[in-house]
């Protein structure tokens, strides 16, 4: 991963830490905190699907379209990235 792949893992993972257990957010979520103005943060979002596939390749989170887990990269259309569920 680069440093700016790097950033944008944190800046992911830091967002679905601070939201509720079962909760997701939208990759814009992540490239809006990495950008200042709407150009920016557009053009960030295939770097931002990129790193989140990765992320899911590893086990790190959850890619989904309609509730169901997609590959970030091969869905057409809104996805949501989830943490991964736990059971104790």
């Amino acid at each position: 991963m680069t440093t700016g792949d790097a950033r944008i893992a944190d800046t992911i993972l830091a967002l679905l830490a601070a939201r509720a257990d079962g909760a997701t957010i939208c990759p814009s979520d992540a490239a809006r905190a990495l950008a200042s103005d709407e150009a920016a943060w557009r053009a960030l979002m295939p770097e931002v699907r990129r790193v989140a596939a990765r992320l899911a390749a590893v086990g790190a989170l959850r890619v989904m379209q309609h509730g169901e887990d997609v590959d970030a990269l091969a869905a057409r259309g809104p996805i949501r990235l989830g943490r991964l569920v736990t059971r104790s």
